[in-house]
């Protein structure tokens, strides 16, 4: 089995809800309400920040220069479509700057938390656990709704666009490359470690969902 997979068969149930949310499948459908989508976008993109400095010092971590490049492409989608895309959305949902910015519900603390966590730790295995998670949640839960009904609106078609097809899944493919090729030389402590991590970051995951449909 690939350390990745042994990952995500750890987190189990959080990993299930978090890959299957009915967040997801109504925003699939169109039926999602449009209140939620604010809610869950003003909050996803206080992640955006974080999710950055992590990927830098992934790239900044990686043992090769082939190793950093996938990682350093995937940095200028997340700084340049995925980030207009927000903004794209704010002024079509007709949210000011205020609903742009809301306090920081609290999954969206605690994802934050771990990702700055991660970053700062100076090992890559950390930071790739964070990563791996984060992005192969959203392959996931995309991919069976991939494409979207023509008829969603571009706020929902999009979110679904960015998160599949063959593009996304690279860089998905590659971040569980990367991890799975530094867990043989980890120590037993340092697996340990990455297994909390990774469990951690799924736990989160399914917390935001959660709180983004109750909201």
């Amino acid at each position: 089995m690939r350390p990745t997979d042994h990952l995500r068969d750890l987190a189990g149930e959080d990993w299930i809800a978090a890959t299957t949310h009915p967040f997801c499948t109504e925003l699939a459908d169109g039926t999602l309400p449009l209140d939620k989508m604010r809610w869950y976008l003003a909050q996803d993109y206080q992640f955006v920040g974080n999710f950055v400095r992590l990927l830098a010092s992934a790239i900044a971590h990686a043992p090769t220069l082939a190793d950093s490049v996938p990682a350093a492409q995937f940095l200028a989608v997340v700084t340049g479509p995925e980030n207009t895309y927000f903004l794209r959305s704010f002024e079509a949902l007709g949210m000011d700057a205020a609903a742009q910015t809301p306090p920081a519900a609290s999954p969206t603390e605690g994802f934050n938390a771990l990702m700055a966590e991660a970053a700062s730790s100076g090992r890559y295995e950390l930071m790739l656990a964070v990563l791996v998670v984060a992005e192969w949640v959203y392959l996931s839960w995309a991919t069976p709704v991939n494409p979207p009904k023509e008829d969603l609106p571009f706020y929902f078609a999009e979110w679904i666009t960015l998160h599949a097809g063959e593009g996304f899944e690279g860089v998905v493919a590659y971040l569980r490359s990367q991890l799975d090729a530094v867990w043989p030389d980890l120590s037993d402590a340092a697996k340990s470690e990455v297994e909390a991590m990774f469990l951690r970051a799924a736990k989160l995951e399914r917390q935001f969902w959660d709180a983004a449909y109750a909201s």
